[in-house]
């Protein structure tokens, strides 16, 4: 079941660029490790990401974050980098999420960027389509890594009308996370995935190991003080 808010969310520590950065995330209890090759101060090419994210294994599972590549590019990468997700900024379209689906046999997760407490009028759609839907904040100019939150308490009935239509979706909730705020944001929206990244950092790129394990801690006791 999607949405429960008895069951701890994955948790998943984006835009890394150091190896000892995704090692010391993937100890801490990280679900995904995450990459960005889209634009901004964490961009990567694709191979110093292969060597962040290192092989495909069982123990979690590696994201890599494109913006305005071709989808035969992001296909092309998925394979290269033999990933497990493809997430997609940029205004994806459901012809985009299913061309790569079909091309790399691997999981899409589709971006919103969301403004104020109505989600966009393609949100069911690709949530339909990709079983997936990572809901960001919208500020122009930047495809993500902001450090600025969803009105969370505003978007509950949007994300559970959302829900209701399309009840098999994962919501993969980013957007200004940090150890002190992310127990409310489960609680209000209860996402199957809290996505962190400008939050837990010491510097653009850069991860405050303590702040990872804070965070990781205020998810699994969120009736704990993480502040």
């Amino acid at each position: 079941m999607t949405g429960r808010t008895d069951v701890a969310p994955a948790i998943k520590f984006c835009g890394l660029t150091r190896v000892e950065d995704a090692r010391h995330a993937e100890r801490a209890g990280a679900a995904y490790l995450g990459v960005i090759l889209a634009s901004g101060p964490r961009l990567l090419d694709p191979e110093r990401a292969a060597l962040v994210l290192g092989p495909r294994r069982q123990e979690v599972q590696r994201v890599a974050v494109f913006g305005d590549q071709t989808v035969e590019e992001i296909v092309r990468v998925v394979r290269a980098l033999d990933l497990d997700v493809a997430q997609l900024h940029g205004e994806p379209s459901v012809r985009d999420v299913e061309h790569i689906l079909a091309g790399t046999g691997r999981a899409v997760w589709p971006v919103l960027r969301v403004e104020g407490s109505v989600l966009p009028k393609e949100a069911r759609v690709l949530a339909a389509v990709a079983g997936n839907l990572v809901l960001d904040a919208k500020v122009v100019g930047q495809l993500g890594g902001t450090g600025v939150p969803l009105d969370w308490s505003g978007l509950q009935a949007a994300i559970a009308e959302l829900r209701r239509d399309i009840p098999t979706v994962r919501l993969v909730l980013a957007g200004g996370l940090r150890p002190a705020n992310v127990a409310i944001a489960m609680r209000l929206l209860a996402p199957d995935v809290v996505d962190v990244s400008s939050g837990v950092e010491a510097s653009p790129g850069v991860k405050d190991p303590v702040a990872v394990e804070r965070f990781v801690k205020a998810v699994h006791d969120p009736t704990g003080n993480a502040a």
